[in-house]
C-alpha cells in the first residue's frame, strides 16, 4: 500500500459456526480496502481480539457461547468506543434488533446479505454512519414508535417543519432501508445532491443521525409503505 492509499479497515469476524466464520472472513478477503485480522468463536473471545488487536469493526453474531453477541456489542463500545459494531445474525425480530442497538450495534444485517451489503455496511460504520438492512430499517422505524402511534399522526396536507418534497421524498426512502447510493439511483440524482437534501432535512428535524429521522418520518407519515 502507497502512502496516498486509505488504510484497510480492519475487521474481526465472530461467529460460533466454524465453516460460517472462515466463509465470512474468505468473502471478506476479498473486498478492497478491508483487512480481517482475526476471528472468534465467542463474545469473550471477540472482546479479548478487540482488545489485542484494535480493529475498526466488528462483525458480530448473535447467538454464540460463553458470552452472547448483544453483550460482547455492549461490552466493545462502552470499553473500546472507536470500535464500530456490525450485526450479522439469522434473527431479525424487533427484540434482537432493539436489543442490539441498545447495546451499541451501528449496523444490523441479516444472513441473507450479500458480499457488496456487508462491505458498504463495513464502510458506512467505520465513517461514523449508520446501517441496516431494508428489513431491519422497517421494524427500527416501527419499533421506535410507541404503540399506535402511526395512527395517531394522519398524513397532513402541506409538509412539516419547511421540509420541500424532495427532501421528505428523501427521508421516506432512508426510512425503507436505502443507502445513499440507492437513493440517488431511485431519484436519478447525483449522491452529492442526496447528501445535500439529507443534510438540509436533518437540519429541519433536530435529528442526528438515520434512527431519528426514521423515526420522524414515520410519525409524519413520510414513510414508503
Amino acid at each position: 500500500m502507497t502512502g496516498d492509499e486509505p488504510r484497510a479497515i480492519r475487521v474481526i469476524v465472530a461467529d460460533d459456526q466454524q465453516a460460517v466464520r472462515e466463509g465470512l472472513a474468505a468473502l471478506l478477503d476479498l473486498l478492497d480496502g478491508v483487512e480481517v485480522t482475526g476471528t472468534a468463536a465467542d463474545g469473550a473471545s471477540a472482546l479479548e481480539l478487540v482488545a489485542r488487536l484494535a480493529p475498526d469493526v466488528v462483525l458480530m453474531d448473535l447467538t454464540m457461547p460463553v458470552l452472547n453477541g448483544t453483550d460482547a456489542t455492549r461490552r466493545i463500545t462502552r470499553d473500546h468506543p472507536d470500535v464500530a459494531v456490525v450485526v450479522l445474525t439469522t434473527y431479525a425480530d424487533d427484540a434482537s434488533i432493539t436489543g442490539a442497538l441498545a447495546a451499541g450495534a451501528r449496523g444490523y444485517l441479516t444472513k441473507d446479505a450479500g458480499r457488496a451489503e456487508i462491505g458498504a455496511a463495513l464502510r458506512a460504520v467505520a465513517a461514523g454512519q449508520l446501517t441496516f438492512g431494508a428489513e431491519v430499517s422497517r421494524r427500527v422505524a416501527g419499533a421506535l414508535l410507541d404503540p399506535g402511534a402511526r395512527k395517531a399522526v394522519p398524513r397532513a396536507e402541506s409538509l412539516p417543519d419547511g421540509l420541500t418534497a424532495r427532501e421528505a421524498e428523501v427521508l421516506g426512502l432512508i426510512t425503507a432501508g436505502l443507502s445513499n447510493g440507492e437513493i440517488a439511483a431511485e431519484l436519478f440524482v447525483a449522491e452529492t445532491t442526496v447528501k445535500t437534501h439529507i443534510n438540509n432535512a436533518f437540519a429541519k428535524i433536530g435529528a442526528r443521525n438515520r434512527i431519528e429521522a426514521m423515526r420522524y418520518a414515520v410519525r409524519h407519515g413520510l414513510d414508503h409503505d
